[in-house]
């Protein structure tokens, strides 16, 4: 936003620094516009409240922010015209004019409970097994998904995705059924072989994986697809197989465990405190359908060299967005960030207008981040992202903001230096206050509900 001080932190003038405002006001109908109001940086003091900023106070470095690209994501897409699509991706995507640059997406292997049908890569018939992988395909994902992914990272080559199973394939499985069961110990090795010919064929594919979590919502067995993986078989299927596999096959794909929510911190606690397991590991990932976010906390203080990440959340149709923006910036935006995730990821990026495709036994209610049926409509989840991925690209690094009542904040750094604050003003009135950086003060104002980001 303006020119760099010889340390790179900012302007060395913070009286002639202008500040970029970015306004969702359900209020006032105002959905993530740039505003015209002058806002800059100056000497004057006043009695507001202030959130004070320290780039001194550095935490952990952000990934990215987006959304999960489910197989019926991908299927909706797909139909819409070349054009339309395009149009749409770019605005998601790409990170220029008022386009959202989403940075991060999570995808489903084999089919999740957002597909059309349940499907692995790997499925037999009934009494078959194969555990060197010689029948692995990629076919189902390559009417959709596949060629999706091409044209985002085509707009974004460095977006990062990570990868998150639903169910092995069934005869893996105790109870060769896509939903519930566990994973027979026997099967162990062709399932972390089923993981390392995932991300190789997805590599030839021009597609890499960044990371996966080992199961999606492993204390969830009643989804379709779904696996119960308590901690102790997930502890043993990483050091045992999964580590193992990834090591001799020499992939860098990072491998995070848990992927459920936050009223379990012992679960990848638990997995963590065994060495030869989390030697394999580079963290966890969680979702809030229960506990509370800062719960994560407890997880970066037992093991403060592993990383955080957020990796799911839904928002019920037919969406409500002042509810919505309050509670997803507050918690997820705000409060993932706040406590150690490098990641913040909505659940899921569409669907169509009757919240389809999903399997038989899937989420029925997910509303998308757009709903695709013949136009395109915005969703909560859309704005809630677009908060934080226009501007605090990967690269960035959370810094130190005070917290004046009712007014939750994060702050970062970006990676050109740029500050960047994302706040919430969850209060009963219109709120004034401050932001100090340097000393200076710029004076601003949000009305109930709203959420501004702040850059400069």
């Amino acid at each position: 936003m303006t020119d760099q001080n010889s340390d790179g932190d900012g302007p060395a003038e913070p009286s002639f620094e202008k500040v970029a405002f970015w306004l969702t006001d359900p209020a006032a109908s105002v959905l993530f516009k740039q505003q015209n109001t002058p806002l800059a940086f100056g000497a004057a003091e006043n009695q507001h409240p202030t959130i004070e900023l320290d780039t001194t106070q550095t935490f952990q470095t952000i990934d990215g922010f987006g959304y999960t690209l489910t197989g019926g994501s991908a299927m909706l897409l797909n139909k819409m015209s070349p054009a339309a699509r395009t149009a749409l991706l770019q605005e998601l995507f790409a990170t220029d004019g008022t386009n959202i640059g989403v940075s991060y997406l999570r995808v489903s292997i084999g089919a999740s409970d957002l597909d059309s049908y349940v499907f692995s890569y790997n499925d037999l018939p009934a009494g078959e097994t194969d555990p060197e992988m010689a029948r692995f395909s990629l076919d189902p994902d390559r009417k959709d998904l596949i060629p999706v992914l091409k044209e985002i990272l085509a707009i974004n080559p460095d977006i990062k995705i990570m990868g998150s199973p639903w169910s092995p394939p069934t005869w893996m499985k105790t109870n060769n059924n896509s939903k519930g069961g566990s994973l027979k110990p026997e099967f162990y090795d062709a399932y972390a072989r089923y993981f390392v010919r995932y991300i190789q064929k997805m590599a030839a594919e021009g597609i890499r994986i960044d990371a996966i979590t080992v199961q999606n919502e492993p204390l969830h067995p009643g989804n379709n697809p779904s696996l119960l993986m308590l901690s102790p078989d997930q502890a043993q299927f990483i050091k045992q197989s999964l580590g193992p596999a990834f090591q001799a096959a020499n992939i860098s794909t990072k491998i995070i465990v848990y992927d459920h929510n936050a009223d379990r911190v012992d679960y990848p606690i638990s997995i963590l405190n065994d060495p030869e397991a989390k030697k394999y590991i580079d963290g966890s990932a969680f979702h809030l359908y229960g506990g509370t976010i800062d719960a994560l906390d407890q997880v970066h203080k037992a093991h403060p060299d592993k990383n955080l990440y957020f990796t799911e959340q839904w928002i019920g149709a037919p969406g409500n967005l002042a509810g919505d923006l309050n509670w997803h910036t507050k918690n997820l935006i705000i409060g993932a960030t706040r406590n150690w995730c490098k990641t913040v990821l909505e659940w899921n990026l569409a669907a169509d207008a009757k919240q389809d495709p999903h399997t038989e036994g899937g989420c029925t209610e997910c509303l998308g981040a757009v709903t695709i049926n013949g136009g395109v409509i915005r969703n909560p989840a859309y704005y809630i992202i677009a908060h934080a991925s226009k501007f605090v690209r990967p690269g960035a690094i959370r810094i130190g903001s005070t917290m004046p009542a009712s007014l939750p904040n994060v702050a970062f750094q970006a990676p050109n230096g740029d500050k960047v604050l994302i706040v919430l003003n969850e209060g009963q009135s219109s709120r004034t206050f401050n932001i100090r950086h340097k000393s200076k003060l710029v004076t601003t104002t949000l009305n109930k509900g709203a959420v501004g980001t702040y850059v400069w």
